[in-house]
């Protein structure tokens, strides 16, 4: 069932989409789909916490201003604040940084009154910053002060300006903005325009960054809501949930191989064929050979058989063939569904060569 579940949600947001892990409210596992945007900055200070679970701050329907530059003066911002506070909103503040006196009357009014603000760094640098600062107002209806395009000074704001967002939800080291409430004809022209860069560019590196732009703009949140009858239970089953999700994600980077450590025998005879220059070299080559044995004759040997005959039968079946331990037989480990994700079989490895 989790693995049905996962797999959906990829389907839905794609390999680039943005999968959390949350507590559900029912027995059962269920699977939501939000259209949404993470990014990897949290909250300026840690004042701004509204939520002890957690630690992280979490609005409903709020209101946000995004701006290019620096925000050191509170006068800048108060425009900002009335106007949300008239709309008996929250207000989110994402910009370049947020310090000073600004920042510190923030933190003051937060815990004197209870003003519900909260300040991040926008994500980014230079020229990836600008551009994902405009994703994000496109996305929930706001503009982007500081902007050259957009010569509107901050104390002359407007509540048209202001982004809106059903949720958003800042941890210390990420934030979530879900149901933006941008117009879907700009939104899907933002997409578009990215998709256009994205075969324009031939640099890797801004594809990367243009790719994950357009995943948060597109993509959307899938949410998996673990359910459970007690705390005990669902956080059992989340840690086991987080742990497929990972070997998915691997999975879809850079496929899969037979499990057992059958994977790692077949590398053995292109080990052999190495030109070793010392008699140190090919020490080594007999170190490594003996370490990619190791796994599949350990489950052999868990399961109370002996590991040495079990590795050297595989050795001589095909390529897709392994030891299945829990039915003491040898089949074809991709037809059963024993199997590993390549980044994580090659990862160990590389990590254990040192």
């Amino acid at each position: 069932a989790i693995g049905k579940l996962i797999a959906d949600a990829m389907k839905k947001v794609g390999r680039d989409g943005v999968i959390t892990v949350k507590d559900g409210k029912t027995l059962n596992d269920e699977l939501e789909i939000i259209e949404g945007m993470k990014f990897d900055r949290g909250y300026i200070s840690p004042y701004f916490i509204n939520s002890s679970k957690g630690a992280k701050v979490e609005f409903q329907d709020a209101l946000v201003l995004f701006s290019e530059k620096k925000i050191s003066n509170v006068q800048t911002v108060i425009p900002a604040l009335e106007l949300a506070n008239q709309q008996r909103k929250p207000l989110v503040i994402i910009a370049e940084d947020v310090d000073g006196e600004a920042l510190s009357t923030l933190v003051v009014n937060r815990l004197k009154i209870g003003l519900q603000v909260a300040a991040v760094k926008a994500p980014g640098f230079g020229d990836n910053r600008k551009a994902t600062l405009s994703d994000m107002a496109i996305a929930t209806g706001g503009v982007v002060f500081g902007d050259d395009a957009n010569l509107i000074k901050l104390e002359d704001v407007q509540p048209s300006d202001l982004g809106q967002v059903g949720e958003i939800v800042i941890t210390k080291d990420d934030t979530l903005i879900l149901k933006g409430k941008g117009k879907k004809a700009d939104i899907d022209r933002r997409a578009e325009q990215i998709r256009d860069q994205i075969q324009e560019t031939s640099s890797e590196y801004e594809k990367e960054k243009l790719q994950e732009r357009l995943a948060r703009l597109a993509s959307g949140v899938a949410v998996l809501h673990v359910g459970g009858s007690s705390e005990v239970e669902v956080n059992e089953k989340k840690d086991r949930v987080n742990d497929a999700l990972n070997a998915t994600r691997a999975a879809v980077e850079e496929g899969i191989v037979p499990g057992g450590g059958s994977a790692l025998l077949r590398c053995i005879p292109d080990l052999e064929q190495l030109k070793t220059a010392n008699p140190d070299q090919a020490t080594g080559v007999e170190i490594i050979k003996k370490a990619l044995r190791m796994p599949c004759m350990t489950i052999a040997r868990n399961a109370g058989i002996d590991g040495s005959v079990v590795v050297a039968k595989v050795e001589d079946l095909g390529p897709e063939f392994g030891y299945d331990a829990l039915n003491n037989e040898y089949v074809n480990m991709i037809e059963k569904g024993i199997i590993d994700p390549t980044k994580v079989v090659r990862t160990a490895l590389t990590d254990a060569s040192g």
